[in-house]
């Protein structure tokens, strides 16, 4: 549990420097392409693709391809006609999918009420603390977050129930899911990108390089590693904890404004949904 924790605070740190120097600045499907370059380059030396079978590789190289690649081309898309809050509140509903498809796609046996309870209390906590009015036309918004929120969870899941052996063998088998990655960013930006937003000074590829190697590439790695030694509704709740995490490195490194009222209420919700998903059945 602790390495979900610790990609929480490492992605929370990351949407910051996304919103401070690259958002406006960098074209976003640029942006994520050269992320994803970055993290296969990381772990191509790495790279024994003799350990699985090219069966397995197809599944690894497709997971990789709608967890990040297909899953940020809704994501961008939804910006146009979304406000940034109600981006933040539609993806919410990521717990729901988490479970949902766990249950579906691996026929699992019925699964314990409790899970369900701390799924929907998890949505609950991070509405609290997101909620904000929407605006006229938010309903494509929300459709391509749901898609965007769906890629995701998929990716977890399947990542979650394949057999690829001990982590050390995770590792060396990495690169896989940063090439079906790359693929489908490198497809969306050659559709979608402007090429003249592209990074120019010095900060911007300090950023982008830690964002490529440390968010994207060690990132990636460390939470589905960590989705495969945690039941399916503590992998659900603390796929919102990055809210609350979010708002606090906001606050501490940038000065944003925070909802404390809210923060608080609703990071206790979300706190007690994650201890409700791990406790032992009798």
């Amino acid at each position: 549990m602790w390495i979900l924790w610790a990609v929480t605070g490492l992605w929370a740190a990351s949407f910051s420097l996304i919103g401070e120097f690259l958002a406006g600045h960098v074209d976003g499907y640029i942006a994520v392409f050269i992320r994803m370059v970055l993290a296969l380059l990381l772990f191509l030396p790495l790279w024994q693709p003799a350990r699985l079978s090219w069966r397995q590789h197809t599944q690894l190289l497709a997971i990789g391809a709608f967890q990040i690649g297909v899953m940020y081309l809704f994501l961008y898309h939804a910006f146009l006609y979304l406000t940034v809050p109600e981006v933040l509140l539609f993806t919410i509903f990521t717990p729901f999918y988490v479970t949902l498809l766990d249950d579906w796609l691996f026929q699992r046996r019925r699964l314990p009420l409790r899970w369900w309870v701390a799924t929907l209390i998890a949505v609950m906590g991070a509405a609290v603390i997101r909620y904000d009015t929407l605006s006229d036309s938010f309903l494509l918004g929300f459709l391509l977050i749901q898609a965007a929120n769906l890629c995701f969870a998929a990716g977890q899941v399947c990542y979650k129930h394949m057999e690829l052996g001990s982590q050390r063998n995770q590792v060396h088998v990495f690169a896989s899911f940063f090439i079906g990655a790359t693929l489908a960013t490198g497809i969306a930006m050659a559709l979608f990108a402007d090429l003249r937003m592209y990074p120019t000074t010095t900060v911007q590829w300090i950023v982008l390089l830690w964002l490529g190697l440390g968010a994207s590439g060690l990132g990636y790695l460390a939470w589905n590693l960590g989705a495969k030694r945690v039941n399916v509704a503590q992998l659900a709740t603390m796929n919102n904890m990055l809210i609350p995490a979010g708002l606090l490195i906001n606050y501490v490194f940038w000065g944003e404004s925070v909802p404390w009222h809210r923060l608080a209420v609703g990071g206790v919700i979300l706190l007690f949904s994650v201890w409700l998903a791990s406790r032992r059945g009798r």
